[in-house]
């Protein structure tokens, strides 16, 4: 299965009073191990940014001057995330943005569920964790991912460590698998390496007479130290016990 774990920067908090996107961060996973292979792009927005916004994630008017608009870079990103899953977290406020970026196209392109699926990780979170904070810094911090580059938002940043959030918050590892090619830079990882079936047996080594004789003193000891409560002790004589029945039942 492939999925997306997606993050968006913005010009403000609601598309219907024309904000914009102005940065997209995606990290691919297939069959629940990061790839390696991500797509990233700055949007210039062609609209002022909140300075509450600008607050929030750093990315200034001036800093996206020179970047491409939506409708320039908007085949790269449908073939990136087309057909996947896409993984985000409060994915109303991502998936709402972009729709109302591909509404502002000529021609419309839809909207973007009907390209890919949405899994909304705040929603998983907040069923998994009922009554706790479930923002992702908390996410964090409950499943110990370093989050400590986390001083602005950055879309990108944010999609990384969501995607180790989502892996341990359902039970899987968060290692690369042997990276590929992708749109933007990609980074390898070593794949899991599995033993040969052909291999030599491990050797089995036993304890020696002398070794078994200084076992059974201590365990002599600590019976003694603890006025017959050595659970040790009371395990290996009912072992013993048991095997000495076996053997009777077997002659």
């Amino acid at each position: 299965m492939r999925q997306i774990v997606l993050d968006t920067e913005t010009t403000g908090l609601e598309p219907s009073q024309g904000h914009r996107i102005i940065e997209i961060g995606c990290v691919e996973i297939v069959d629940r191990k990061l790839t390696g292979n991500h797509y990233h792009q700055y949007i210039r927005p062609d609209r002022e940014i909140d300075e509450g916004a600008i607050e929030v994630h750093g990315i200034t008017n001036e800093f996206l001057a020179d970047k491409p608009s939506f409708h320039q870079i908007v085949d790269d990103f449908l073939e990136f995330v087309s057909g996947a899953e896409l993984v985000i977290h409060n994915a109303p406020f991502d998936v709402g943005f972009i729709d109302a970026e591909l509404s502002k196209l000529t021609p419309k392109r839809g909207v973007i569920t009907q390209v890919c699926k949405v899994l909304d990780t705040l929603v998983m979170a907040r069923e998994k964790h009922p009554g706790q904070k479930n923002s992702l810094d908390a996410l964090c911090k409950r499943y110990g991912v370093d989050n400590s580059q986390r001083d602005l938002h950055g879309a990108l940043l944010d999609a990384e460590i969501l995607a180790d959030v989502y892996l341990l918050m359902t039970g899987g590892q968060t290692a690369l698998s042997l990276g590929s090619a992708s749109t933007g830079t990609s980074t390898g990882g070593s794949a899991i390496r599995r033993l040969s079936a052909s291999r030599a047996p491990l050797p089995v080594i036993k304890a020696s007479e002398d070794e078994l004789a200084a076992h059974r003193e201590k365990l002599k000891a600590i019976e003694k130290a603890s006025g017959g409560a050595s659970l040790w002790q009371q395990l290996e004589t009912q072992g013993s016990a048991r095997a000495e029945e076996l053997a009777e039942a077997l002659d």
